[in-house]
């Protein structure tokens, strides 16, 4: 927390705590007057009366003032917030082994869920491209702001088919990112490269240049379930996601159902492109500083509460 004004801050602390000692004081000494010179029916009455609106009044007074003396000190926090000029571009595997069905109904139908439940998590005006990969990378849609065109992208995904071209995947997400502001991969695969660029390469070269990239792993070691198709066991390599995403200073995050995955992916789009920045809180602090004083003052207008 920053505070421009300390001095004011002090004061304003000081003169809260001292209104509503002051308060409690004379709402107490108004007691003791009636209790000295009322008659024996308003002394009985007022004994049923309890201490404790007349606390709650002092303490709401107090609280209004400090957050009114805060407000006014000038004070701002380092809050997380979504980046103004935040791209991601998802690169979602589109290989052979995607086929397999070890995450029900298959890893293929899952990872297109979870790319929708990405695409409506992410913070208005957040740019959003699509990649997908499969042999080769294709650019399914470049990094825009209208979430409709972006859902209605994913349905050109192609279907799984191919080898698995992960290094050609981030490279053709690079260029697609922009040359500043937040820039992220999210690349979606089993992580078993076996064709095109050197995967790990690009990833160290994408992450010196300032781009974030997030891997996702789909799919599970030890299932015995082949891939449709062929021999070949599904599986997934995980140390070389975590090679990736350790290049691009991201995470890296496993998911073994449908379920697990669509709350990976959602929790990706709140995090991914938010970021830390400083935002003065004066305004927020005091609106609830009225609010507090209309409140109270309501409060005891009604309940007729006023010393």
């Amino acid at each position: 927390m920053i505070v421009q004004r300390p001095l004011v801050l002090v004061v304003g602390s000081l003169l809260a705590i001292a209104v509503a000692a002051l308060y409690a004081r004379l709402t107490s000494a108004g007691r003791r007057e009636a209790f000295a010179y009322s008659n024996l029916a308003f002394l009985l009455d007022a004994t049923r009366v309890s201490v404790w609106p007349a606390r709650i009044v002092a303490g709401a007074l107090g609280i209004g003032l400090l957050l009114a003396s805060i407000a006014l000190a000038g004070v701002s926090m380092m809050l997380p917030v979504p980046a103004r000029d935040g791209t991601v571009v998802l690169c979602l595997d589109t290989s052979g082994s995607m086929r397999a069905n070890d995450i029900e109904p298959s890893r293929e139908i899952a990872v297109r869920a979870a790319a929708r439940a990405f695409v409506r998590s992410v913070p208005q005006g957040t740019r959003v491209g699509v990649v997908a990969f499969a042999t080769t990378a294709e650019q399914i849609v470049q990094p825009s702001d209208d979430k409709d065109e972006v859902m209605q992208a994913l349905d050109r995904v192609p279907p799984a088919n191919g080898a698995t071209a992960i290094g050609d995947a981030l490279a053709l997400a690079g260029q697609m990112l922009p040359s500043r502001g937040r820039r992220v991969i999210v690349l979606v695969t089993d992580g078993v490269n076996n064709h095109g660029l050197d995967p790990v390469e690009v990833a160290q070269r994408l992450g010196a240049s300032g781009v974030g990239i997030y891997t996702v792993g789909i799919g599970t070691n030890g299932s015995g379930i082949a891939i449709p198709g062929t021999n070949e066991e599904a599986s997934i390599d995980e140390d070389a996601l975590r090679t990736l995403a350790a290049a691009g200073h991201g995470s890296y995050a496993r998911t073994v159902d449908a379920p697990a995955i669509a709350r990976t992916f959602r929790d990706l789009a709140r995090t991914t492109v938010w970021e830390r920045r400083r935002v003065d809180i004066s305004l927020a602090l005091a609106a609830a500083s009225a609010g507090t004083f209309l409140i109270t003052f309501l409060g005891t207008a009604l309940a007729g509460r006023f010393p």
